[in-house]
């Protein structure tokens, strides 16, 4: 089969041919149509995550079954399929209450300990393909089903655990990214009563409005917390996520925040930040991380989509042959929304 290959730390994707992969018990093979190109995977391809090489990278596939090993009853050939990015062992105590994103046996992830979906066909254990609901355009839009299973389960997750309701202003931080983007959405499918896009660059902010946002804030200038103020009376805003996890964006989102307020830390990368402890006490202030979605999310997300309730924004669909191109915008904040590669 052809596949990008990673060779080396931040290296260019390098078309090959490889075997196909063959199903073991309890695996199965899919070919895939198209699997989304966000800065998860471009971490590694950057090298800011180690993976051993040479590595086949892409978990956010939409794909077909077309083989299955021993064992597995749960799929079949023509299967319509996406993957679950995490692997994890479903009977540790995390598992069993539904938060399998801290799984005390955790095995990794999809494109880093094993080979992922920037290729014809991808292996994986049969547990980690979820079947697509009835109702999905994946042979049609291939490249926007993918993307559902964490550009929008990971919004999801993170609406439920920071409690919005429509009685809230929710501001996001990196707003114009593959999350943010799509973060917006979910915050209006939510019923936010303001939504805040915060970015530092502008040309995407008009795509920022058309996806939910009410206002936005260029985060260049420097003065995201007083910006959040002003927008909100002199309260704060009552939730921040914040994509980014820079010392600049975390602490901006403390400083912006109103009473009772909910900060939610997610990026691939994340860095140490000072915070102001009294007034964390004073204001009651919750500060909280979190971790892609659980499978369970992805599921419902996949439903929302099915029924009309939100729409995956893919700006950007390559041949699969041009994924360092995107790779390279990506690096420079280049792609608004998601981007995703198609498969011959």
């Amino acid at each position: 089969m052809k596949a990008m290959l990673l060779k080396g730390k931040n290296q260019p994707l390098v078309l090959e041919t490889v075997p196909d992969p063959v199903p073991g018990p309890g695996e199965a093979v899919a070919r895939v149509l198209a699997c989304g190109a966000g800065l998860t995977i471009h971490h590694v391809r950057s090298g800011r995550v180690p993976v051993q090489y040479p590595r086949i990278l892409g978990h956010e596939i939409t794909a077909e079954i077309v083989a299955t090993g021993a064992g597995v009853t749960r799929l079949k050939a023509g299967d319509a399929v996406t993957a679950y990015f995490y692997f994890t062992c479903g009977h540790c105590y995390w598992c069993r209450i539904n938060r399998e994103t801290l799984c005390e046996n955790f095995g990794g992830y999809v494109g880093r300990e094993c080979d992922g979906g920037y290729a014809e066909y991808i292996k994986l254990p049969a547990q980690n393909f979820i079947p697509l609901p009835e109702g999905l355009p994946w042979k049609q839009q291939p490249a926007e089903v993918g993307v559902v299973c964490d550009a929008i389960a990971t919004p999801l997750k993170v609406t439920r655990k920071a409690r919005v309701m429509p009685t809230d202003t929710v501001a996001v931080i990196g707003a114009g990214g593959g999350l943010g983007v799509h973060m917006l959405m979910v915050s209006r499918w939510a019923h936010a009563k303001k939504v805040i896009a915060v970015d530092t660059r502008a040309a995407k902010f008009e795509t920022c409005l058309k996806c939910g946002a009410d206002a936005v804030i260029d985060a260049a200038g420097g003065r995201v917390a007083e910006e959040l103020k002003e927008m909100t009376g002199g309260r704060g805003v009552d939730v921040v996520f914040d994509y980014v996890c820079s010392k600049d964006s975390i602490e901006a989102a403390i400083g912006g925040l109103n009473f009772g307020g909910r900060l939610v830390l997610l990026a691939g990368n994340s860095a140490r930040f000072d915070a102001d402890g009294p007034a964390i006490m004073r204001k009651e202030i919750e500060v909280m991380g979190s971790r892609y979605a659980t499978r369970q999310e992805v599921i419902e997300s996949l439903q929302l989509v099915a029924r009309g309730e939100l729409k995956p924004l893919v700006t950007e669909k390559v041949h699969f042959s041009r994924a360092e191109e995107i790779h390279q915008r990506l690096e420079k904040g280049g792609v608004t929304g998601r981007a995703a590669l198609l498969m011959p």
